[in-house]
């Protein structure tokens, strides 16, 4: 394992040139060697994954009435469907029943 003489980090083969070693700061090596990465992932059997099963929502939320349930709150996000000069389709999806619809 190879490490930077100016700030001390991990030197990795570069992008363009797997045969040289560079540094975020800069610095790269001037000799050529081949190299050869390897990595280790250590996990037992006994491990358990845990997975959790929670919906997490980004979108903005607006007062829409849900034609389906009569909720009156929604996620909203636009998308535009039809050519650049006409108005973007409106998308809403209801936050009790998941009930999406749109709007143009």
């Amino acid at each position: 394992m190879n490490f930077c003489p100016k700030c001390g980090v991990i030197l990795l083969p570069k992008k363009d040139n797997k045969k040289e070693l560079s540094c975020s700061c800069g610095y790269s090596t001037k000799k050529k060697e081949d190299l050869i990465l390897k990595e280790k992932v250590l996990y037992q059997k006994t491990d358990k994954i845990e997975v959790i099963d929670k919906k997490i929502e980004t979108l903005p939320k607006e007062k829409e009435e849900c034609p389906k349930c009569g909720n009156n709150e929604a996620y909203y996000w636009t998308v535009q469907t039809r050519s650049g000069d006409e108005a973007e389709t409106r998308f809403f999806k209801c936050t009790k029943c998941d009930h999406t619809w749109r709007k143009y």
